[in-house]
């Protein structure tokens, strides 16, 4: 093989190397707003997005789950996250989404104020949940920082979790 064959053989291994560890040091997140705070969840989390539509109300569970819809076939619990956070009731407007999240067999979906966007952070700009939310009851995962805000990562699984 010649010299020349062999450095462009080795400028492509390395442009994909590169390439490789570039992309490993991505988080992609999609950003929602409940209240006033940004939050964001891994995209791969993410089953669906979709307007409301109507649920059936089911007896004798906590007020943040606000009953139960069907998503082909599959009953669904429906959590509103603002009541979930504490945060007072609010009336859906044209921005509220559903989020349907699912972690290995658990799905649920969540009312969301608004979506903001696809997010892509570099995980050496996550850093760890506030100290006095450390531990395993918190859903905060981490907090994104970028240029001008700062986004709480949830974790997916705490979230999904069934207290009902």
């Amino acid at each position: 093989m010649s010299d020349k064959l062999k450095q462009i053989i080795n400028k492509q291994q390395e442009a994909q190397n590169n390439s490789l560890i570039k992309a490993e040091e991505v988080v992609q997140l999609v950003g929602f707003i409940i209240g006033d705070e940004e939050y964001a969840v891994p995209i791969l989390s993410i089953q669906e997005i979709i307007k409301p539509f109507p649920w059936t109300r089911v007896p004798q569970v906590p007020k943040h789950v606000v009953g139960v819809f069907n998503m082909r076939g599959a009953v669904i619990p429906l959590i509103d996250l603002r009541l979930k956070f504490g945060i007072s009731a609010k009336k859906q407007s044209d921005e509220t989404r559903f989020i349907v999240m699912r972690d290995g067999d658990e799905v649920a979906g969540f009312i969301i104020d608004r979506l903001t966007m696809a997010i892509r952070i570099k995980k050496s700009n996550i850093g760890p949940a506030p100290e006095s939310m450390h531990g395993e009851d918190t859903m905060i995962d981490g907090v994104g920082k970028q240029e001008d805000r700062l986004i709480s990562i949830l974790k997916v699984k705490k979230l999904l979790a069934r207290d009902f």
